[in-house]
This record gives C-alpha cells, sequence and structure tokens, in this order.
C-alpha cells in the first residue's frame, strides 16, 4: 500500500512540474501577445491538461500496482503448493522407510529365532546321540563281561535312552539277566527285548 502512495506521489510531482513549466511559458507568451484573457485561457487548459494526465498516470499506476499484487499472489499460493506437495512427498517417503525397516527387522528377528530353535534342536540331537552311544557301549561292556554270555550272541542299540536287545541266549534266565545288565546302566529309560532262546545240541 505504501509502494502504491509513492508512486502516486512520484507521478503527481512529475506532472506538476511539467503543469507549472507550461503555465509560465504560457505567461510569457501572453505577455509576448499582450492579452491577459488568452493567458488565463491557457493557464486553464494547462491545468486541465495536467489534471487528466495525473488521473490517467494515476489509473495506469493501479492497474500495474493490482496485476503485480495478482501475480504475486499467485507465485505465493503456486509456492505454498510445491512446499505442500514437497512436505507430503518427504512423509510418505520417510513412511516407507520406516515400514521397510520394520519389516526388515522383524524379518531379521525371526530367522535368528529359526537360528536359535535349530541350533538347540541340533544340540539336542548331538547330545542324545552321544549319550545313546555311551548307554550301548556300557551295556556291551556289562555283557560281555558276564561270562554267562559266551555262548550268546547279542546285539545292543540306543534310541534317546531305550535300549533294545536283539540275538540268541540259551536259557530264558539269561534274557532276564540281560535285561537288568543293561536297565543298571546310568541313563537307560527302559529296555526292550527281541532275544530268542535257542538252546544248543548236545
Amino acid at each position: 500500500m505504501q509502494t502504491k502512495n509513492n508512486n502516486k506521489h512520484t507521478i503527481a510531482n512529475k506532472i506538476l512540474l511539467i503543469s507549472c513549466l507550461s503555465t509560465v511559458l504560457g505567461l510569457v507568451g501572453c505577455q509576448q501577445e499582450g492579452t491577459a484573457e488568452k493567458a488565463g485561457q491557457k493557464i486553464d487548459q494547462a491545468a486541465e491538461k495536467a489534471e487528466q494526465k495525473i488521473d490517467e498516470a494515476t489509473e495506469k499506476a493501479e492497474i500495474k500496482i493490482e496485476a503485480a499484487k495478482e501475480s504475486l499472489d499467485q507465485k505465493t499460493d503456486a509456492a505454498k503448493e510445491t512446499i505442500k506437495e514437497s512436505s507430503d512427498a518427504s512423509k510418505a517417503a520417510l513412511e516407507s522407510a520406516g515400514e521397510k525397516l520394520g519389516q526388515t527387522t522383524e524379518t531379521a528377528g525371526q530367522k535368528i529365532e529359526e537360528v536359535k530353535e535349530s541350533v538347540v534342536e541340533n544340540a539336542q540331537v548331538a547330545a542324545e546321540y552321544i549319550d545313546d552311544s555311551v548307554i550301548t557301549a556300557a551295556v556291551k561292556a556289562a555283557i560281555s563281561g558276564d561270562s554267562s554270555f559266551k555262548a550268546s550272541t547279542i546285539e545292543v542299540t540306543t534310541t534317546k535312552g531305550v535300549v533294545i536287545l536283539k540275538g540268541t541266549v540259551d536259557s530264558e534266565h539269561l534274557i532276564e539277566r540281560a535285561m537288568n545288565l543293561a536297565s543298571n546302566q546310568k541313563n537307560v529309560k527302559s529296555v526292550q527285548t527281541d532275544l530268542l532262546v535257542i538252546v544248543p545240541a548236545k
């Protein structure tokens, strides 16, 4: 608004200066012609023209100022829209990155859990295998160390602490004895027997 008023005053001052010069020249012309009436007419005409020029210049200045204001408003609105779009795009990108990071973290967590479970399972299997091997060896040693089984053929296998006896013995008594020897070994959970009694020919 202040710029608009300054423009008006500047234009008005220039036009007023022109009017004054015209008036002076008119007065000089009147003296040469020698009539005061003509001088008055010229002054009136000069003043009227000056007023018209001031009005025209003021109107043009107002039109230009209004056009400049509209252009500035349009550019401001466009800048606001661009900033908003850029802000929305940045927000969307951040949300997308956050979701991907969350998914990656979740996937990594699941894989870590799967690996842990696998390691635990493998460790358990390995421990059971070692325990079964130790049990099998202990049962075989106990049976082979007993002189009652010299004529017997006995195979020993162990699965998860369960001992299985297969083979032949020469009496029912030895089946029971073999089962007792096996069940007395450390970490044995139970004993199953597939032993057959075969009496040797005399």
